[in-house]
């Protein structure tokens, strides 16, 4: 069930109050927003810019949504109609980010928050149940799209402690669950948008399937021995079951610290045994325990997949998750000993203009 609004529910406000307050709100929640950017210079000389604006925010939906590649995702779908503004702050740790007490405003305004759910987003997700405006809604992607029976846990994520893994995005037919359920969501809060969200979900559908299409063809490049998987942070559980990747093990222990000499130690044991040609860490969880496991077992050591940050900053082509996944996935297979010309040779696409919010 999707949870709508708590009893501490805020008085209800009118659409062009909530706007107006949430432009002000949006300013302290992504600090690289210019907000002088709002105007249009090109309006007419005779027009008033106050009332535009005015009639514009009464008109728009307010979407929140938390990791950029769900940001992303619902661009696609949504389109131009609604404002989409992001939470959890590109380059940041998502498991253990707490939200400003200003993004209460963001998540007061929202006629539907978007989170992945599967335990990543506590603290936002309290946060949204204890602001949420009388009729919102609350989506839990990941809860929605996989089963409990489906969770997968590890070294990172151990079932003991009730959180499963929660990285459904790195798997192309997953994301595209995510946005069937934004789809479907949008449809409902907006009937009269319907046929857009159907229209930008069939052409998003088709993105995805080239991009699967070269990721498969890439990934087919790769020698069987060499389509094991050792990360710092496993972002990879679902994608590696769906495309034939065995994950081997996960450097950062679920504290998110560092792993013990003993298991530092059994790791480059498993290592050695398996032959495990590279080693991967991540741009937003540096690790010097992975650049002394490469050292010690003549690993190749690649520091650069993301898992919710997108490649270059807002605006940027290949600022999206499909050309997050491109550029993960040409890492990958080149490490891995494959070829990745198919996914180099693939042009990242999407539906129109991504005009969310993205902080920094």
């Amino acid at each position: 069930m999707i949870p709508t609004a708590s009893a501490t529910t805020p008085p209800s406000r009118s659409p062009r109050d909530r706007r107006r307050r949430h432009r002000l709100v949006a300013a302290g929640v992504v600090a690289s927003l210019a907000l002088a950017a709002c105007g249009d210079d090109d309006e007419p000389a005779d027009a008033d810019p106050n009332e535009s604006a005015d009639d514009a925010d009464d008109a728009a939906l307010l979407i929140a949504t938390t990791v950029a590649p769900i940001t992303s995702i619902a661009s696609n779908i949504i389109g131009a109609r609604a404002e989409i503004v992001g939470i959890v702050p590109e380059g940041t740790n998502s498991h253990t980010f707490e939200p400003q007490p200003s993004v209460a405003e963001l998540l007061s305004d929202a006629d539907v928050i978007f989170i992945n759910g599967l335990v990543l987003e506590e603290p936002t997700k309290e946060l949204a149940l204890a602001n949420m405006a009388d009729g919102a809604r609350l989506v839990e992607l990941g809860d929605e799209t996989i089963d409990p029976d489906e969770y997968k846990y590890d070294f990172s994520f151990p079932e003991d402690e009730g959180k499963p893994n929660p990285h459904l995005w790195t798997d192309p037919s997953l994301a595209l669950a995510y946005a069937e359920i934004v789809r479907e969501t949008m449809s409902d809060v907006d009937p009269d948008g319907a046929a857009d969200y159907s229209a930008n979900y069939d052409e998003f559908t088709e993105c995805v399937s080239e991009l699967d299409e070269a990721m498969q063809a890439a990934f087919a490049t790769i020698p069987p021995e060499n389509k094991l998987l050792l990360t710092y942070h496993d972002a990879y559980a679902y994608f590696a079951e769906n495309y034939g990747f065995e994950v081997i093990g996960a450097i950062q222990p679920a504290d998110f610290g560092d792993p013990s000499p003993q298991e530092v130690a059994d790791l480059i044991d498993q290592i050695e045994a398996e032959g495990v040609p590279a080693i991967f860490g991540s741009e937003v969880f540096p690790s010097p325990v992975l650049d002394q496991i490469a050292a010690e077992t003549g690993g190749t050591y690649v520091d650069t997949l993301r898992d919710d940050d997108l490649p270059g900053a807002p605006g940027d082509a290949d600022h999206s998750w499909v050309g997050l996944m491109k550029s993960n996935y040409i890492t990958m297979t080149s490490a891995l000993g494959g070829e990745p010309t198919a996914l180099m040779e693939f042009e990242v696409c999407g539906v129109g203009t991504d005009d969310a919010d993205y902080p920094q």
